[in-house]
């Protein structure tokens, strides 16, 4: 019989929901029309679009109409940093964004707008200290990721909120790796925007979703059409969006389950790891359930992961965007790891698929590679 995977990428992707794949089909086969059109062939795609934002709209504690439809967390991300260059804004951001934000940042900068970047603690936690001198005359956003995307750090994001909001700032948060895996009330926090992706909550690829306070005015990122009441050209992508929204409900209905289950198996983890004598520094504070990166100083994380894909175990050296640049992340500096201990990192992030036995066989394994990894570094030095 052959060994299966254990999938341990959950912040890359995430395994389809059945549920959701069941809620798309017929979308996908039958119930096919553009739900813009006013024949009745579209009424039920429509009603699915608008029921599917309900749900997502719900599910956040928004209004409905404060759901806009997009292809995912980077177009979301886009929609929203490029608004400085229409709206003449100042941005304020963190050294430790997902490039969806950086990579906009740097044309808002390239067409002569201000970008200011706060530092963080070695812990990954924002630091606003730095901007408390210049924010008096600025006019603009404050854009800060609720969950990093490499180490998992929770962000203080109550008083994140309050800093922007009694600055006059707009507050937008990249939640990618937040929704559907901690609770959120966009409107108890007073969010203004908020970018989500559907695969990483378990849904569709290619479809997300930006929540946007009803003051708030944003100029539209893709122009044509009317759909998404003016916010985003484009026919919707029907059977992507119900899918999203069957998902997201799925995980927020079982969320506290879904939370403890994930602790205890990151507690055998790492609790395996140290009774095997491993060292290893775990990176970030206040994480996300079952998100663990982990550095062991004097290795290769890159060989790590190789040598764990050999065992049919999946992770990440660090955001899976940057799989194919194997210099040291943005983050990992930001947060003032030594290159050594850098270089030793990887991303283990755990889902509702994996079990206690899984972290089990995921720490045997890293005991084992570091152990022969250990002996060629003696054997080459001899």
């Amino acid at each position: 019989m052959v060994k299966k995977y254990i999938y341990a990428d959950n912040a890359a992707t995430s395994k389809l929901s059945e549920a959701a794949l069941d809620a798309m089909l017929p979308f996908y086969k039958d119930i096919y029309a553009n739900p813009s059109q006013l024949y009745s062939f579209s009424r039920e795609a429509k009603k699915a679009v608008n029921v599917s934002r309900e749900i997502i709209a719900e599910c956040i504690g928004a209004k409905t109409e404060e759901i806009i439809f997009t292809s995912g967390g980077t177009e979301s991300d886009n929609f929203v940093i490029k608004n400085a260059i229409f709206q003449n804004w100042d941005v304020v951001t963190s050294m430790i964004e997902h490039n969806a934000i950086l990579k906009p940042c740097e044309q808002v900068k390239s067409l002569g707008g201000s970008v200011h970047f706060l530092n963080v603690d070695k812990n990954g936690i924002v630091d606003v200290s730095n901007i408390l001198n210049k924010i008096q005359n600025m006019h603009g956003i404050m854009s800060i990721m609720m969950v990093n995307n490499e180490i998992g750090t929770l962000q203080p994001i109550e008083s994140l909120i309050k800093f922007a909001h009694d600055n006059n700032l707009i507050f937008h948060t990249d939640a990618v790796q937040a929704v559907g895996h901690t609770h959120i009330d966009v409107k108890t926090l007073d969010i203004d925007l908020l970018s989500a992706s559907a695969h990483k909550f378990n849904g569709p690829k290619g479809v997300g979703f930006l929540y946007k306070k009803r003051s708030v005015s944003l100029y539209p990122l893709l122009n044509g059409g009317g759909q998404e009441l003016g916010n985003r050209a484009g026919t919707e992508n029907v059977p992507a969006v119900v899918g999203m929204a069957i998902a997201l409900k799925e995980n927020v209905d079982n969320l506290l389950n879904t939370q403890i289950k994930l602790k205890k198996i990151e507690c055998i983890l790492l609790d395996s790891l140290l009774k095997k004598g491993v060292n290893f520094i775990r990176n970030g504070i206040n994480h996300l359930p079952g998100f663990l990166s982990l550095s062991f100083p004097g290795f290769s994380g890159e060989q790590i992961l190789h040598r764990l894909d050999l065992k049919k175990i999946i992770v990440s050296t660090g955001s899976a965007c940057d799989s194919n640049n194997t210099q040291i992340s943005h983050v990992l500096k930001a947060i003032g790891l030594d290159d050594d201990v850098a270089k030793g990192t990887i991303r283990i992030t755990l889902g509702r698929e994996n079990s206690e036995q899984d972290a089990i066989e995921i720490a045997n394994s890293i005991s084992s590679i570091l152990k022969n990894m250990s002996i060629e570094k003696y054997n080459n030095r001899s």
